[in-house]
């Protein structure tokens, strides 16, 4: 496995973000999933936004200082879906946290 970065982030330094928080409506499922690249405000509004669009997502806070992505849903999320969304948003999913 190699480890990959964004090299594209906003802000190398990470000083930027303290947590971006997409907030759908309701309650039902929460996930934490640890994401590797994010490093400010961008990065997890990024990942927010991508994981958001999923069917049944109902609230995404993202903290690039923890890496951490606490994903809240109707149902239990298809971790393949959330990964192929980290993806799209040029970040890597490494699992569960």
């Amino acid at each position: 496995m190699t480890t990959e970065t964004n090299s594209g982030s906003c802000c190398g330094s990470g000083s930027c973000g303290s947590g971006t928080t997409v907030d759908v409506q309701g309650v039902g499922v929460t996930t934490v999933y640890k994401v590797s690249g994010m490093t400010c405000g961008h990065c997890e509004g990024a990942v927010s936004q991508e994981i958001s669009a999923l069917d049944g997502v109902t609230a995404v806070t993202a903290v690039a200082r923890t890496g951490e992505v606490t994903v809240t849903s109707a149902t239990p999320l298809d971790e393949e879906a959330v990964r192929a969304a980290v993806d799209e948003a040029g970040y890597e999913l490494v699992g569960r946290a």
